[in-house]
């Protein structure tokens, strides 16, 4: 993600923070800080973030790990003010895959939640035996019960939160792991998605008649999450249907190991094609792509050879397969352009883009076909 950077790496997954994320700890700092009037406040309150997201982290690396255990590739955990996202890079194949991907998330928090619940209750004992009362100070101010109260309350929180049965939360795809067991995966989604945007329509008027703003956000993101999960299986059901052998550009240009970066600009402004494969011979070593070349008028001087800026390490995949399937690799590999190939034989480039169009082309004629039979069963 952009405008992300590592700060660590847990069981080979980095995690990263986005730089939007210092503006949750400023929040803190804020909040605390007037509440209590003082520095230390400000500083119990950015402690407090740190502490929380940590929580968050670990619910991500929940199903990180899961999803690792199940041989399904996690690219990275992002931090953000909102949340964190793990990147796992496709779906599960088996609905008992998926619920127990989902769920490790929440489990962790509940696991959290017991060990604070513990020290909570030993730490009242110790204040109440003390004669000090429930809590110093109340809720309100910094001191460690605070602390342990406010992290119990925020794991039970995330618990319930994440177990509302709503794309893209924890519970929704729990329920479609469900509903998946005895359905079609398609159909499973569609229904799973419908769920997810009444229980969303109902946030969002219960937070538009409560004056919240924070729930309207919050149905606004679980009502498009629900649709965008709904296109996805769509997609992938559509582009199950065709070979990635059927969508390579039979008629791409090509260049060669003594072209310079000045013909690849020639190409761009004269045609289409945005991506272009450098032949040696009748085999490609490298791939050039429209990103490359603009990088390399910002960095260069001279007109370079298309070998000094080319990728050398590109994906390869075998024309039979399937297009979700190489869909799925490229977000595995984060590639966006791969080579395809029969046998040993270079047919060409097919770029994400490529595979977007394929699937608007693919769904038309779907469409089309399930009108035509609609008009023949009405006769």
């Amino acid at each position: 993600m952009g405008w992300s950077f590592k700060i660590a790496e847990v069981s080979g997954i980095p995690i990263r923070i986005h730089v939007t994320f210092f503006l949750i700890l400023a929040l803190g700092a804020v909040q605390w800080g007037g509440i209590t009037g003082t520095a230390e406040g400000a500083l119990f309150g950015i402690v407090l973030m740190v502490l929380l997201f940590t929580c968050v982290t670990l619910h991500e690396l929940g199903h990180s790990i899961a999803a690792r255990a199940f041989g399904i590739p996690v690219r990275d955990i992002t931090l953000l003010p909102l949340g964190g996202v793990a990147q796992i890079t496709k779906n599960p194949e088996k609905p008992i895959h998926e619920l127990i991907i989902a769920a490790a998330g929440p489990l962790v928090n509940v696991v959290i939640a017991g060990i604070l619940f513990v020290v909570v209750g030993a730490s009242l004992a110790a204040t109440v035996l003390d004669g000090q009362g429930l809590l110093p100070g109340g809720l309100n101010q910094p001191s460690l019960e605070t602390l342990l109260f406010w992290l119990l309350a925020a794991n039970i929180s995330l618990v319930l939160f994440n177990l509302i049965p709503a794309f893209p939360l924890d519970g929704g795809r729990m329920l479609r792991a469900l509903l998946a067991m005895g359905l079609e995966y398609p159909r499973a989604t569609r229904i799973a998605s419908a769920i997810g945007q009444i229980i969303a329509i109902g946030l969002g008027l219960l937070g538009f008649l409560g004056g919240n703003f924070i729930l309207v956000l919050i149905a606004v993101f679980i009502f498009f999450g629900a649709g965008q999960e709904t296109a996805m299986a769509e997609s992938k059901t559509v582009l199950r249907t065709r070979r990635v052998g059927d969508t390579y550009n039979r008629h791409a240009i090509t260049l060669g190991i003594g072209d310079r970066v000045s013909r690849v600009v020639d190409y761009l402004l004269t045609s289409y094609q945005p991506d272009f494969a450098v032949m040696q011979g009748s085999q490609p070593i490298g791939i050039i792509t429209r990103a490359d070349v603009l990088r390399s008028l910002n960095e260069a001087v001279n007109d370079a050879f298309v070998t000094e800026i080319m990728r050398r390490d590109f994906l390869k995949v075998d024309a039979g397969r399937a297009l979700d399937e190489v869909q799925q690799m490229m977000a595995e590999h984060n590639q966006r352009v791969v080579a395809v190939y029969e046998a040993d034989h270079f047919l060409g480039l097919v770029s994400i883009e490529d595979i977007s169009e394929a699937f608007t082309i693919l769904s038309f004629m779907q469409r089309q076909q399930d009108a035509r039979l609609a008009r023949a069963a009405g006769r």
